[in-house]
């Protein structure tokens, strides 16, 4: 993989957002962001109640800037620079692109989701056209499932998600092996 490839999407703008690869720089913002139980409501047995677990959490996404060329963005707003969430994507164990976000509860139903995901998926398309992306979705996540129909994703339907075993929905930007 080209450096100067990963090194261009470490700092992506889109209309209303400044996406910067996550690093310990983050910490303050993104654990308020992930301790707060409304933000996990669809899953929370993955609230960070220590802000330690938001460090090592964070090291591992800086990592994988460095090993797999994508990973998890700071989501910053243009308009004042706040710290609104974390998305991205990153290599799961099944080679495919994970497509991940995770914003603050005031920040929902503005299109942020939305318009931070099309900017991972343009990023996992132009660093490996071959590799799905995939957004693994617990079935009653109706808003993330909305988002991933305006990506144009496809419902593949429930399926082991290889990276934790947990029984999810596959949402795909192409078709997935059986």
């Amino acid at each position: 993989m080209s450096n100067d490839r990963r090194v261009a999407f470490e700092h992506v703008v889109t209309e209303r957002l400044e996406l910067h690869a996550v690093s310990m720089a983050d910490l303050a913002p993104l654990f308020t962001i992930n301790n707060d139980p409304a933000t996990w409501v669809h899953a929370p047995e993955g609230r960070h109640t220590t802000a330690d677990r938001t460090r090592v959490w964070i090291e591992r996404a800086a990592a994988r800037w460095r090993t797999d060329g994508l990973s998890y963005w700071s989501v910053r707003l243009r308009a004042d620079g706040s710290t609104i969430g974390v998305g991205g994507v990153q290599r799961h164990a099944d080679g495919n692109w994970n497509l991940y976000y995770r914003l603050a509860p005031a920040q929902w139903g503005c299109g942020y989701a939305t318009e931070l995901s099309r900017a991972a998926v343009d990023a996992a398309v132009a660093m490996d056209p071959e590799a799905p992306v995939v957004a693994w979705i617990i079935d009653q996540n109706v808003a993330s499932r909305k988002v991933a129909e305006r990506l144009g994703f496809k419902n593949y339907g429930e399926r082991l998600d290889a990276n934790d075993g947990v029984w999810r929905l596959a949402y795909a930007d192409r078709p997935l092996p059986a």
